[in-house]
């Protein structure tokens, strides 16, 4: 029996897509422009690729691991992309993340003869992203697959591992996305959106409606998750710490800093929705029936991610983006201008946060005397355990203290996002030394 030649049949696939999106399309060009990041800078390492928006941050998943979007339809003609340059600049891109759980959606529509990659250059590429990519990779979404994407699942089928391929997902619409992510996130490419909406207008009759999003209910009184820091302490007797805040934190301080990998990992979805309905409706919650410490810290990082507004504002966003412009010797003077800048309830809460976040990376050796009187010695470096330096904490934490008004931040605002948490927390005493506030509590 003949051997099935399945690059040539995946060539002929790639032409029958063509063929279909050119003639229900009737567009002239194969791709997308190049997406226009008014951050990005032109002596980024990998400004020659980034320009063109391929690989874009795009918020959270439904468990609060961050998203990276892969858009098939911005990739320019093969001899205007160094493909070499792409699967670095992916590397480059992922390296930020690969330390934590993170998502990949991948969109398929706008891949042609002219713009593909090699398959020798997918071979490459999967070999390339060893253990430290695949590891911490929870979940890959395929949208809009196509009988190419099926060929190429029997070529590579020899080199996935089992476990991988369990953590790909086909979605063949948009729609699809919403029960995994928070689509409005999404940076989708209009030519996605347009071959999407073709797609349900074939099967029109054959799918279900698009179910409307219900409008949102008032808050509860004991409200914890989606309002204002002003709206719980009005609840809460006028306590600066919202309450879900402080027990996460309580918690993790007694039994999570000496975790590996603390606030790193994700956790089940139901129970953090479980959790998160318990506060709303002033119930109480005991962390020790789930035997799971990452539990609390994603509920900490859940609470702040969904803040009507960021811990340090929108007025903030572009300071905080300009401390990568300002002298290496000023910037924790920039950042202490910037924090004392804040309204007085976001400073004293953010203080609190960044003082616990301190504590896990204090050095092990040495007792620290707080400059308001309190000392540390039983937490001290407990980075050595859990592994999470101010760096990392600052990847961890950068894109929930602080994002755009409209849209997500872009992965070239990433660097400035991050240096500016790293500094709040390894320069914490003396950024948060000269304002106290009366009634202001530390962990």
């Amino acid at each position: 029996m003949a051997e099935i030649d399945y690059e040539k049949l995946a060539e002929i696939e790639l032409q029958k897509d063509e063929a279909e999106d050119t003639q229900s399309e009737q567009e002239e060009t194969n791709t997308s422009p190049p997406l226009e990041d008014p951050e990005l800078n032109i002596n980024h390492p990998y400004y020659d690729v980034a320009r063109h928006g391929i690989i874009q941050l795009a918020g959270d998943d439904n468990s609060g691991r961050k998203v990276i979007t892969f858009s098939c339809c911005r990739m320019p003609p093969s001899h205007q992309l160094n493909h070499t340059r792409l699967l670095e600049y992916l590397k480059y891109t992922l390296d930020q993340y690969v330390e934590n759980d993170y998502t990949v959606v991948y969109f398929h529509y706008g891949l042609k003869s002219l713009n593909k990659p090699s398959l020798k250059w997918l071979q490459t590429a999967y070999k390339e992203f060893d253990r430290k990519y695949k590891k911490n990779l929870k979940a890959l979404y395929v949208v809009h697959p196509t009988n190419f994407i099926k060929i190429l699942w029997n070529i590579f089928k020899p080199l996935i591992s089992h476990k991988f391929g369990k953590k790909i997902t086909y979605l063949n619409y948009l729609s699809d996305l919403r029960e995994h992510l928070k689509y409005d996130q999404l940076n989708i490419p209009q030519e996605v959106i347009r071959h999407d909406e073709n797609l349900r207008s074939k099967q029109k009759g054959k799918l279900p409606p698009v179910v409307k999003v219900p409008p949102p209910r008032p808050p509860l009184p004991t409200q914890q998750f989606g309002v204002s820091l002003q709206y719980i302490k009005d609840k809460n007797k006028g306590e600066l710490i919202p309450p879900v805040m402080k027990e996460t934190v309580s918690y993790l301080k007694r039994k999570g800093l000496q975790v590996e990998g603390l606030f790193r990992r994700s956790a089940s979805i139901q129970t953090i929705k479980d959790v998160q309905k318990l506060y709303n409706q002033g119930k109480s919650v005991n962390f020790d029936d789930y035997h799971d410490i990452h539990i609390p810290a994603v509920i900490l990082k859940t609470f702040l991610r969904e803040l009507p507004q960021p811990l340090l504002t929108f007025e903030c966003y572009d300071h905080v983006l300009g401390i990568t412009s300002v002298e290496s010797s000023l910037r924790v003077t920039r950042c202490k201008q910037i924090i004392l800048g804040l309204p007085e309830h976001n400073y004293v809460v953010l203080k609190y946060l960044i003082c616990f976040l301190h504590m896990c990376v204090w050095p092990l050796e040495r007792d620290w005397q707080d400059p308001l009187g309190l000392q540390w010695t039983e937490v001290s470096q407990e980075s050595i355990y859990n592994r999470m330096t101010a760096s990392s904490l600052a990847c961890v934490f950068g894109l929930n203290l602080i994002w755009p008004s409209k849209g997500t931040a872009s992965l070239s605002a990433l660097v400035p996002l991050n240096l500016f948490t790293e500094l709040l927390i390894d320069f914490y005493t003396n950024i948060f030394n000269s304002r106290t506030v009366p009634g202001e509590i530390l962990p």
